[in-house]
């Protein structure tokens, strides 16, 4: 593994059989565990995931060796089916291609190394032994040649992720400058009530939530990335980074949701944003009339379907570049992801995009929606309580309860709290940004001594108020209100 993975970090970080084996197991899971995965362990789904392979290829290397010291064909048939494993998996993504293979291949030959270098190093000859086998074990040459391939694998290892491109990505984006905005978000004051254990107004980027299906983000660096406008527009058209960036850019705060967050969850952040309008760029290369879906493509070869309309209906879909007042973090895209307010992030805000295709919803289903999910999926009004916190203690009197509300590009018209129950009280809202970003809002609660059951509720600006009756994610969003329930001594 440790020279698959060396091989993979000249080749492509992402050719590594762990990640191309882990993304294959990840197509492959039916969806009742995928959103198990997500609700258990959250943001450290992959990190488990990835865990558990090398846990699974330890246990099987262990008992391979254990029965090859009797029958070494047992280790050259497991190293066999591993190797095809990693062939298969390689393959079988997206932009699959042969170099893809090749560092599986090369981690099949190298344990296959290891396996006779093993062998041979075990015995040596007694010089005066009688008997049919004039051979001992030797302990020394074992035990040297055995830490020898530690050794190598390690080195091997740390010096393929040395290779991989990520750090000449990070080295690529400390290298931007973004230039300053054509139109720039408009200055917002009362937005962040600051109050304790509230979630600030915008999330600052290293605690943004991260749901992707990449278990190695893609290191993209910007002078190499390139995007392709394509399918059913009058002209194709191929923009590189330099070039967006000297298109008229705008500034916006958009709140972002995943589909799979549930009621009360933590999958949904709020940032500012600077990118190039999408529907411009689309304007020059004419668009068909019938071409209702736009199809974009990470580079990866993930997809993501977006409705034509929604993107050209004037809210601020854009190509973003920047993210917080920075270039967007590699994690969340750089150098270039989607954003479009109003829809779940599975259906609009594409990673490392480098593909635009114009099509129909007919002749193509993009990855979440062969999976069931639905193809038309506008975020649902929703909010939560961030303080005080699910089983929290609190003092008798006054306690402050205080959360977000989203509803994005409809906007938040009215928060309620509810105790035990009892009348829903209006709550205190934080100033409007836009209708694209989430609202803070507190209420004060009279606290008597006792356990409490605390429910919040939103209206949206078209008066519809979310629902009470709670569901799951899948297909296209959760619905309930979000309740907690406390202890006031």
């Amino acid at each position: 593994m440790g020279v698959a993975h060396l091989l993979a970090g000249i080749l492509d970080p992402q050719a590594s059989p762990v990640i191309t084996v882990g993304q294959t197991a990840i197509d492959a899971t039916p969806e009742w565990l995928k959103s198990w995965a997500i609700r258990t362990f959250g943001q450290n789904d992959k990190a488990v995931l990835v865990g558990g392979i090398y846990l699974v290829l330890a246990v099987v290397a262990i008992a391979l060796g254990i029965l090859s010291i009797r029958h070494p064909q047992v280790a050259i048939v497991g190293l066999a089916v591993f190797g095809t494993i990693g062939v298969f998996a390689a393959l079988a993504r997206p932009n699959g291609t042969l170099s893809n293979a090749a560092p599986a291949i090369a981690g099949f030959l190298a344990g296959m190394g290891a396996v006779l270098l093993l062998r041979r190093t075990r015995y040596r000859r007694a010089p005066h032994r009688n008997g049919d086998d004039p051979r001992v074990f030797d302990r020394r040459r074992f035990l040297v040649a055995g830490s020898t391939g530690a050794i190598v694998a390690l080195v091997a290892g740390a010096t393929g992720n040395v290779l991989g491109r990520r750090f000449l990505a990070n080295a690529s984006r400390e290298g931007v400058a973004i230039p300053l905005p054509a139109s720039p978000a408009m200055a917002a004051s009362g937005t962040d009530l600051h109050a304790p254990g509230l979630e600030p107004f915008f999330t600052p980027n290293d605690r943004f939530y991260r749901v992707d299906t990449a278990l190695l983000a893609p290191a993209v660096m910007a002078e190499d990335w390139r995007l392709r406008v394509h399918g059913m527009v009058d002209r194709e058209l191929t923009i590189g980074y330099r070039q967006l960036l000297e298109r008229p850019l705008i500034e916006r705060d958009v709140t972002l949701t995943c589909v799979s967050n549930t009621v009360g969850g933590r999958y949904a952040g709020n940032a500012r944003w600077i990118g190039a309008p999408l529907a411009d760029l689309l304007l020059e290369t004419g668009v068909h009339p019938g071409a209702d879906q736009i199809v974009s493509r990470s580079v990866d070869g993930f997809t993501v379907g977006t409705p034509t309309a929604i993107v050209m209906d004037g809210r601020d879909a854009m190509l973003a570049v920047a993210m917080n007042g920075e270039p967007l973090p590699i994690d969340h895209g750089f150098p270039v992801r989607m954003i479009v307010p109003g829809l779940y992030g599975y259906v609009s805000a594409t990673k490392w995009v480098v593909d635009i295709e114009l099509t129909t919803f007919e002749a193509f289903d993009p990855y979440w929606v062969q999976r069931g999910w639905a193809e038309q999926a506008p975020i649902k009004t929703m909010s939560r309580i961030d303080t005080p916190r699910p089983s929290a203690v609190v003092r008798t009197g006054t306690v402050p309860v205080a959360g977000v509300a989203w509803a994005q590009h409809r906007g938040i018209e009215r928060v309620e709290l509810r105790v035990d129950g009892g009348p829903w009280m209006i709550a205190q809202l934080a100033a409007e940004d836009t209708i694209d970003t989430w609202r803070q809002w507190v209420a004060s609660w009279d606290a008597t001594p006792g356990d409490h059951q605390l429910q919040v509720r939103a209206t949206d600006l078209t008066g519809a108020t979310q629902p009470g009756s709670r569901m799951d994610p899948f297909p296209n969003g959760a619905t309930g209100w979000h309740t907690v329930v406390v202890r006031a001594t």
